[in-house]
């Protein structure tokens, strides 16, 4: 990703996250005191930090391998000898990793906030649901528009998107099945 792509990405999840003091917290989450340690981060990395690297890998060999190849004449970015070819291949991956990275890093705020079932048994406050929705919506909007070279973004085909909602829905599920058996190991989320 460029750094102007870190910079939109970085925008959108500070903007998230100062608004989670205004969030609601579940009522059995403010029963007791706990304590942070470098303990109990280390163990909440350790286990979810794979699941996040597990599925960007995924995407990266996913762009590298099938899509980019498959919209720029059949070959991976090495075998190219064509720059248009290049810099197009290069668009193409880099607009696929930050939509992934962009709704990966903003739902899981969503999954990792409570260890119930979010949505449906825990549901955020409005501020945190309207900065999640206008940020996917917005970030993704700017793939579409003619302006997004400017980002060093494309417009990606629209059957990206069904890759994109399986990739993220499987790893939305694979993180909840992991905090269910972290918080039954550890009694608490973090």
């Amino acid at each position: 990703m460029t750094s102007i792509q870190i910079l939109l990405l970085n925008l959108l999840y500070d903007t998230l996250c100062i608004v989670l003091p205004w969030d609601n917290v579940d009522e059995e989450e403010m029963l007791s005191p706990r304590d942070w340690s470098g303990k109990t981060l280390r163990q909440f990395m350790l286990s979810f930090g794979p699941i996040s690297s597990l599925f960007d890998i995924t995407t990266f060999l996913f762009l590298y391998y099938f899509l980019c190849p498959m919209l720029c004449g059949g070959a991976t970015y090495l075998q190219l000898t064509d720059p248009s070819l290049q810099l197009q291949y290069v668009a193409l991956f880099q607009t696929g990793w930050f939509l992934e990275s962009m709704w990966t890093q903003v739902l899981i705020l969503h999954f990792l906030r409570t260890s119930k079932i979010p949505f449906f048994q825990s549901r955020a406050s409005a501020p945190v649901i309207f900065i999640t929705l206008v940020g996917i919506i917005a970030f993704t909007s700017l793939t579409f528009v003619g302006g997004a070279s400017l980002f060093g973004l494309t417009k990606l085909p629209l059957w990206y998107f069904v890759f994109l909602l399986l990739v993220v829905s499987l790893y939305m599920l694979l993180n909840s099945v992991a905090k269910y058996f972290y918080k039954k190991k550890y009694q608490e989320l973090i």
